[in-house]
């Protein structure tokens, strides 16, 4: 009987140790792919903000958040450079940054990099604030860009009253408020902003107003004493290591951060974004502006071309697309369109080049004034603005001569190409009033003819002038007959 359940026994002993290895088999996959310590690392993205904020940063951003919550991200990173940029841009991106479930750290790098005017409000609006040796925020206060006439005209200096200054005659000076009702609106409304973006992460709501309303501005160590930012780091790993275990405020409420061993993916723009960033460089739009000009101008002078109109149309609505995001003067843009509208004029209402150096003067100065972003990042290049200017007025010289030309050639059709022509008399003329009437044939046409002076048949006459049907002539002088008649 023993010797009949030993071999049951050790049948069962191996399908227990057969089981056993299936499952570890089927383990070791996710036991080798987890950390010693058990914990399964997280991955976060980065995304980069280089250069002026405007539609195209912001729906690179917008579009990362969104690819950071699709993919479950433990933390998405911001390495910005910026000179500043849009205000409804900004705003956009800082209300998807507070509403974002994934959170969001903005770290102002590299070395030298800036997080200037809407930088420093993104920089207050993200869950965890860095920036790396050597870099500065700051410069914050908001401007007007553009204008249109009839704008409120800044206060004088000394007229305290008017400009909102209750500077005692002894003292520190009191805070700016701004020359004119709109720029105290504006100043109130971005002072309000980044206090409240201040207060939600905890950090220095005074030193955020002063950034608004005088301008200043912080270097990273200064930044971190004075609890502007979080961290301090010298790169990305840096960063990660001290964001680990810290606490930041989402919209569902605290949350602690687990950092450690995280994998970072960088997000590059995709075409939509490089397509935007295009259209939005002042070179761009200002090119796009004089092609969508001349291409509706030549539609409207030939219509049923199709093509200018069509290519015309695209290119105008691509450029006021772009004047929407950057800094446009109104003055400027009217001047330019001035001179482009005078430059036409003078193809079709000959001023003898009044018109069109008028126009050329006043679309290159306007082009000059078009734009005037804060840093001059927004200015159209130069060379651009002289070789545009050169070929309209190129195209208005080649207008003028060849008006000059058709002025000097003689009428092919039309009464006009009667004058002076030489004729043969078809009888002779009677005395009549004050004159002697007959008939002449000229180009093969019988017309009334009135002469000052007597004309016998087959006597060779010319047009002097034409009155109605009647023709004044005059005889031929011997000098004047050079043998090129015509008189049918």
């Amino acid at each position: 009987m023993l010797k009949a359940r030993r071999p049951a026994a050790a049948l069962w002993l191996c399908c227990l140790l057969t089981g056993m290895l299936l499952a570890v088999l089927a383990a070791l996959p996710k036991v080798m792919a987890q950390p010693s310590n058990g914990a399964s690392p997280g991955h976060g993205l980065i995304l980069t903000l280089d250069g002026p904020i405007g539609p195209a940063s912001m729906d690179y951003i917008v579009r990362g958040l969104q690819q950071a919550e699709r993919d479950g991200a433990e933390l998405v990173i911001i390495e910005m450079d910026t000179p500043g940029g849009l205000m409804e841009s900004m705003r956009l991106i800082i209300r998807e940054i507070l509403g974002s479930s994934v959170p969001v750290a903005t770290y102002v790098s590299p070395s030298g990099a800036r997080a200037a005017s809407a930088g420093t409000y993104i920089l207050y609006a993200s869950h965890i604030a860095a920036m790396a040796p050597a870099t500065q925020l700051g410069s914050a206060t908001p401007v007007q860009i553009g204008g249109m006439p009839g704008m409120d005209e800044p206060a004088p200096a000394d007229d305290r009253q008017a400009i909102g200054d209750d500077e005692p005659e002894t003292g520190d000076p009191a805070p700016r408020r701004g020359g004119t009702a709109m720029e105290r609106k504006v100043l109130e409304d971005s002072v309000a902003y980044i206090r409240g973006l201040a207060e939600r992460h905890g950090r220095n709501a005074d030193w955020a107003e002063e950034a608004v309303r005088e301008a200043v501005n912080l270097g990273a160590r200064e930044a971190l004493e004075r609890n502007v930012v979080d961290i301090v780091a010298r790169d990305l790993d840096e960063l990660i290591e001290q964001a680990n275990g810290m606490q930041v405020f989402m919209a569902l409420g605290e949350r602690t951060l687990d950092t450690a061993g995280m994998r970072l993916t960088r997000v590059e723009p995709t075409w939509r974004t490089r397509l935007l960033a295009v259209l939005t460089n002042p070179n761009i739009a200002y090119f796009l502006m004089i092609i969508g000009f001349y291409g509706l101008v030549f539609e409207l002078s030939s219509p049923g071309s199709l093509y200018p109109g069509v290519i015309g149309g695209i290119c105008l609505i691509l450029a006021l697309y772009a004047f929407q995001s950057l800094s446009v003067s109104y003055a400027g843009l009217a001047l330019v369109i001035l001179g482009l509208l005078l430059i036409v004029a003078e193809a079709f209402v000959p001023s003898f080049g009044v018109l069109g150096i008028g126009g050329i003067i006043a679309f290159i100065i306007g082009s000059v004034i078009l734009m005037d972003g804060e840093g001059g990042y927004q200015a159209v290049s130069l060379p651009i603005i002289g070789g545009i200017a050169a070929v309209s007025a190129g195209f208005m010289l080649w207008t003028l001569t060849r008006f000059m030309k058709l002025r000097r050639t003689a009428a092919v059709t039309g009464a006009e190409r009667l004058l002076r022509q030489p004729g043969l008399a078809l009888d002779d003329f009677m005395l009549a009033g004050e004159g002697y009437r007959g008939h002449v044939r000229i180009a093969g046409e019988r017309w009334n003819a009135v002469s000052s002076v007597a004309v016998r048949h087959g006597d060779v006459v010319r047009v002097e002038r034409i009155q109605g049907l009647t023709l004044h002539v005059g005889p031929v002088q011997p000098s004047e007959d050079d043998g090129r008649r015509q008189p049918i």
